[in-house]
């Protein structure tokens, strides 16, 4: 089960005399009983060690140089063996400030399990013996389904903020537990993410909308006081009103529109990042403009959410793209048929496809009759979906960089079959397809 080409590169490693192992997620997986999507392989080797063995290599990364082994439609990553920070071996500082901003320092096998970030990533697999290396207990908690910082939790997340994230994606998605000493340091140092780059938390919430569990994930960090920290504005109105915000996530309004969303992407319709952001915010935004007595509608959704694009580091681009997406909502409440010339018009903006999705959602969680017939209205009319080079999930539209889908007719033709049955019977029909569990994890800390 093992990929044939790490096998290679660890086996190369040996004959030049270096130690090599399978290490992280793949092991992890497979000890789970998950099929792993990649393989990571950890060595005494150094880069530049690395680039003189293999010639098909790139070295990459700043705060840790490792190296990307390329092989035909893929990548394997290739590491050496860190070593534990400084402040590791001496007592703990409150107030000290433990960020990792530079972490090119070399160690033993040892060492580089112990500055891991959990327990159930830090396990090495030898291939010469068919033997797990475990320096940390992760064997353990694999076999207890228990998540756990490796040392002190209170230390880890202070070195790397983004780790009180991972730790609820990953206690969602793998089924454990997350251990009590973890998740009491969890809520004592959530405004440590404020200190975490806007661009690794962006491309943590991307994967996190890729996994079908958002609205799961997003409970898990409600529960452990991350949404105080990450997404404040957004979620300051429901958690006044529900003081159970927590565990009563799914209920709330935005709970409803992101299971929902994740529900679509199980029955394989597409879901860009974009469409999901909408959903975060579309409460902040409708007390900003329930608040205004006139005023230009965009002037007003930009003061509404530029502080979260502000905190978020939203780009530019985004930033438009979702302030369109808002300023067309009231659109989709005109149906008429004698303005068809209008109606495909709109139809033709970049923007539609999210904007739609949006509408469709709210409409859904709120439970909105008249929304949703003026839903089925735009939706039964859809003749061709545009091309979604960022989407999620698996519909229709062009495939990156390819030819078309050869299915998407069919698909198209399914999916306004399915809403025309759903018209007649006051709801739409769900998807005959089970809903297969996402494995999109990404270990790298880097």
């Amino acid at each position: 089960m093992i990929d044939e080409d790490a096998v290679k590169i660890i086996h190369r490693l040996h004959k030049f005399g270096y130690k090599a192992y399978i290490v992280g997620g793949g092991v992890r997986d497979l000890l789970l009983g998950r099929k792993p999507k990649d393989f990571d392989v950890v060595t005494n080797a150094t880069p530049n060690q690395i680039k003189k063995i293999f010639n098909n290599c790139r070295i990459i990364g700043r705060r840790f140089k490792i190296v990307h082994i390329l092989f035909k439609g893929k990548v394997i990553e290739v590491s050496t063996f860190r070593s534990l920070p400084e402040h590791r071996f001496e007592k703990p500082v409150e107030d000290q400030d433990y960020l990792i901003k530079r972490d090119n320092k070399f160690g033993t096998p040892q060492e580089d399990a112990a500055r891991r970030d959990f327990t159930i990533n830090a396990l090495y697999y030898d291939i010469r013996n068919d033997s797990i290396v475990d320096y940390v207990g992760g064997y353990e908690d694999i076999q207890g389904r228990q998540l756990r910082v490796i040392g002190n939790p209170d230390i880890s997340f202070r070195e790397d903020p983004v780790r009180m994230l991972r730790a609820v994606k990953f206690a969602v998605l793998l089924g454990l537990k997350i251990d009590r000493g973890t998740s009491k340091s969890i809520k004592k140092n959530a405004y440590e993410l404020e200190k975490a780059s806007s661009s690794r938390m962006l491309e943590e919430y991307n994967k996190i909308f890729r996994t079908w569990r958002t609205s799961l994930i997003f409970q898990g960090m409600a529960q452990n006081s991350l949404l105080e920290v990450l997404f404040k504005d957004a979620f300051e109105r429901e958690r006044k009103k529900n003081p159970d915000f927590g565990d009563k996530f799914l209920e709330t309004r935005v709970g409803k529109r992101l299971a929902i969303a994740d529900k679509l992407l199980s029955e394989r319709e597409e879901l860009t990042p974009q469409i999901f952001y909408a959903l975060l915010f579309s409460d902040l935004v409708e007390e900003s403009l329930s608040k205004k007595s006139g005023g230009h509608l965009v002037a007003s959704l930009k003061q509404a959410l530029e502080p979260i694009f502000q905190r978020l580091g939203t780009p530019k681009k985004d930033k438009e793209r979702l302030i369109k997406v808002f300023a067309s909502q009231e659109r989709f409440t005109h149906t008429e048929d004698d303005k068809a010339t209008q109606n495909n018009f709109f139809r033709k903006k970049d923007f539609f496809y999210d904007a739609f999705y949006v509408f469709k959602i709210n409409a859904i969680a709120d439970n909105n009759d008249q929304a949703l017939q003026s839903a089925f209205f735009w939706e039964i009319s859809l003749r061709k979906r545009p091309v979604l080079p960022n989407s999620i999930g698996g519909g229709g539209g062009r495939k990156e960089g390819g030819r078309p889908n050869k299915n998407r007719k069919e698909r198209e033709g399914r999916f306004r079959d399915k809403n025309r049955k759903g018209r007649q019977n006051g709801e739409s029909s769900k998807s005959k397809e089970d809903s297969a569990e996402a494995s999109d994890f990404s270990d790298s800390e880097d």
